[in-house]
């Protein structure tokens, strides 16, 4: 594993907000990914693989449309989810939440939609951003470790990528309170 603490995520890019419904908006993030697509949507199912990655762990795998539980980080209940969408290695939908991939160059462009509350959408785009860091690093071969949650709030570099998505969303940034590691996430 390398050192996490020589990882420095960049500035934030490759997100917008396409609706703002309510108290709930949807996040949109684009990631360009050095691997094939079906090397991330193994990444996107597997539950050894998520574990290594997301904000959540899976009790089986999300490659198939049905029934699955979700844990997401610093939660002690699991979230009963309904996979309704798995067209390896196209798209993949449950929850509030769609993944599209499609080939690029030589790899993937990986484009995430969340549903989020409004109120964490900053936090949301800066979770995201380092989850698809790691994710992009372990598929390489060269892993940092999972960065979720409460430990992601703990990031140097967090308070920066909250600020600066927040700037682009042209929203205030709040002060995190407390419980709210999670917030985002259940989103």
């Amino acid at each position: 594993m390398i050192d996490r603490e020589q990882y420095t995520p960049g500035p934030a890019k490759g997100a917008q907000i396409l609706r703002k419904d309510g108290e709930k908006w949807t996040l949109i993030l684009v990631r360009e990914l050095r691997h094939s697509p079906e090397k991330v949507w193994q990444a996107l199912t597997d539950p050894a693989h998520l574990r290594e990655w997301a904000p959540f762990e899976a009790d089986n795998s999300l490659g198939t449309v049905g029934t699955v539980k979700l844990t997401w980080a610093g939660s002690p209940r699991s979230i009963e989810t309904r996979i309704t969408r798995a067209e390896p290695p196209k798209v993949l939908e449950y929850s509030d939440t769609r993944w599209e991939l499609e080939p690029f160059r030589d790899g993937t462009r990986l484009k995430l939609w969340h549903n989020i509350d409004r109120r964490f959408i900053s936090w949301g785009a800066a979770g995201w951003h380092i989850a698809f860091d790691v994710l992009d690093r372990l598929l390489a071969g060269q892993p940092i470790g999972r960065l979720v949650g409460a430990d992601v709030m703990k990031f140097n570099s967090w308070q920066r990528l909250t600020a600066e998505y927040a700037k682009q969303f042209g929203i205030e940034t709040t002060n995190p309170p407390p419980g709210a590691a999670q917030k985002w996430d259940k989103s």
